[in-house]
């Protein structure tokens, strides 16, 4: 060809994943495997597990915590994690830890939930932040997740194709139950979950709005995923710090997203 251009055939799409029967097939390595690695290494934490662990992704708001709350760090290899020990006790210690400041995305939040329910966590809630991509959702409400599109890569080497991901409809009633006794306003909403956020497109934006999308993130459908595979609870919340509305993103000033955060740490 005289241009150089490498064209695929028509009709032959490829899949994803690549590999047919991927899902049929076992993992290489798995994340039993670095626990026993860290073990061995004298790296493992002396105090268990605990019961539910809450996902942060800002800085400031993992300082917060630490500043406003009564909170234990956990030793060996999960240094970002401490226990809320005014969560109430279990025989083995706090039930509430929070970890954050491993990075942003579906694939480093996949690869610190992978971790955490091998260490023997079961429930998780994630606080992030998202932009809105619908009208009467302004910067700084409080969005539920119920479902998300699963339009980042992470999801789909977890689960067989589908649109959507799913937290844990129990986990999620009582996020959302416990955000209204904290007399947060919130409402329920699908968010599209993407890997690439500046390739988000005006037609993509176009058509989620007028799907009645409520907001898009970076690591729900990849964090509703690993938790369904593995057979763990995960629930996710979202401060929206940011618009696509009319295809015009909308930023608010330096520390405006930690301080939207806060909003959904402070009412769970």
């Amino acid at each position: 060809m005289a241009s150089g251009k490498i064209r695929r055939p028509r009709g032959k799409r490829m899949r994803y994943p690549n590999f047919d029967g991927k899902h049929a097939e076992r993992s290489l390595i798995e994340p039993e495997r670095y626990l026993v690695y860290q073990r061995a290494r004298g790296k493992m934490p002396t105090r268990p597990p605990p019961e539910g662990v809450i996902l942060c992704y800002t800085q400031r708001l993992l300082a917060h915590v630490r500043t406003n709350h009564q909170v234990e760090p956990c030793d060996g290899f999960l240094p970002r994690l401490f226990y809320l020990t005014e969560s109430g006790l279990t025989e083995s210690g706090p039930r509430v830890g929070v970890m954050g400041g491993f990075g942003i995305g579906a694939p480093a939040a996949a690869i610190i939930l992978e971790g955490l329910i091998a260490f023997g966590v079961r429930r998780f809630i994630s606080i992030g932040t998202a932009g809105t991509l619908q009208p009467d959702i302004a910067i700084g409400d409080l969005v539920v997740c119920e479902r998300a599109i699963r339009d980042e890569g992470t999801s789909h080497h977890y689960l067989p194709p589908d649109k959507y991901a799913l937290p844990s409809a129990p986990l999620t009633a009582a996020l959302a139950a416990a955000l209204g006794r904290a007399g947060r306003p919130h409402r329920l909403g699908t968010s599209w979950t993407t890997d690439a956020p500046y390739r988000e497109t005006r037609a993509e934006a176009a058509w989620y709005q007028a799907e009645g999308v409520a907001a898009v993130d970076m690591e729900a459908a990849a964090l509703f995923s690993v938790a369904a595979y593995r057979g763990a609870e995960m629930a996710a919340v979202f401060a929206i710090f940011d618009s696509l509305v009319l295809h015009a993103p909308i930023r608010r000033p330096r520390g405006a997203r930690a301080a939207c955060a806060l909003r959904a740490h402070d009412a769970t």
